[in-house]
């Protein structure tokens, strides 16, 4: 009988013991914009220490709105030893460059703030012999790793802004899953990475895509679900200026001109097996125009898009290239 009462105590202490796995969500600001994270733990430890200490060092690494960044003193022609995360984002960025044609190009930033849409204000009024004088400094090719340095011609301008997002949500991702953790979601600024289920539903993660709207307002085009995947989205709708004529000026910038991408893609979501290349091959796809970036994607069977777009009668269409929505 003694036996019998000790035994049931001892099961009765394991099964209180067993916490059961529910979701923790983190949120908070980065990189000019917000971060949610939400995975499934049997305790309280929510890692917002880490990840903030994450953002920081990829801050500290790739931003070109932080004066003392890596980047920025290499963009000031100083010589900087770069870290690994610099390492893993300018490597991808070279497989980017070459297999887009150019089209994806870190040079990019002498015109993104020649146009006012990057980290450096323009000190000139811009015209077509401002941007002819600025062709000199794009070109990824003339850009190099050697060891832990980078060489470039003076005056390039670096600016990973098109991929850098992406990578951070890799980044807390793959931070999650050294803590074993296999049920999680990740969202920066709208770019992210999923592995297992929504704990709490019991279900899939589920994703939306907006609409483009030009006028601020948020409606829903598709929703989706989401596993062991990672998402980036890019568009013209929202970063944009407006001239004194009224003419719309989009903040994705053609590599070979100089000028901003003439498309009649609103919206590219791309989906890939790490956030870093949907981010970069999202923006990358905007800037192709519809055609080009259909020609693309027949190439590339392992990327799943979802392109909103312009038709001729100014009406929008959708695209679904490669599965998207399987």
């Amino acid at each position: 009988m003694k036996k019998t009462i000790i035994l049931l105590f001892f099961i009765i202490s394991l099964v209180s013991c067993k916490q059961e796995f529910k979701n923790i969500k983190v949120s908070g600001p980065v990189f000019g914009t917000f971060y949610d994270v939400t995975f499934a733990s049997q305790n309280n430890e929510n890692h917002q220490k880490q990840f903030d200490s994450l953002f920081f060092i990829i801050n500290k690494s790739m931003s070109n709105y932080q004066v003392n960044s890596d980047i920025s003193k290499l963009n000031r022609n100083e010589t900087v030893g770069i870290d690994a995360h610099f390492i893993k984002v300018f490597k991808a960025s070279k497989k980017l460059y070459r297999e887009t044609e150019g089209v994806f190009d870190p040079t990019i930033g002498k015109f993104v703030n020649a146009w006012d849409f990057g980290s450096e204000k323009p000190k000139a009024k811009l015209d077509s012999l401002k941007i002819d004088s600025l062709k000199q400094y794009v070109g990824f090719n003339k850009v190099g790793l050697v060891d832990s340095t980078i060489k470039k011609t003076s005056g390039a301008f670096i600016d990973f802004n098109a991929i850098a997002k992406g990578y951070a949500v890799d980044v807390i991702g793959e931070f999650l899953e050294s803590k074993a953790i296999k049920n999680y979601m990740v969202n920066i600024g709208g770019e992210l990475r999923t592995k297992g289920i929504n704990i709490d539903k019991l279900s899939p993660w589920t994703v939306g895509i907006e609409n483009p709207n030009f006028d601020d307002t948020q409606s829903t085009n598709t929703i989706l679900e989401l596993k062991d995947k990672a998402m980036a989205t890019s568009g013209t709708y929202r970063k944009f200026k407006v001239d004194e004529n009224g003419n719309r000026y989009a903040h994705i910038i053609n590599t070979k001109t100089g000028y901003p991408s003439k498309t009649n893609i609103l919206s590219v979501s791309v989906i890939a097996d790490t956030c870093m290349f949907a981010d970069g091959y999202a923006t990358a796809l905007q800037a192709m125009g519809i055609e080009d970036a259909k020609t693309f994607l027949v190439k590339h069977p392992e990327l799943k898009a979802y392109i909103i777009y312009e038709n001729g009668e100014q009406e929008f269409e959708v695209l679904d290239v490669n599965g998207f929505k399987e």
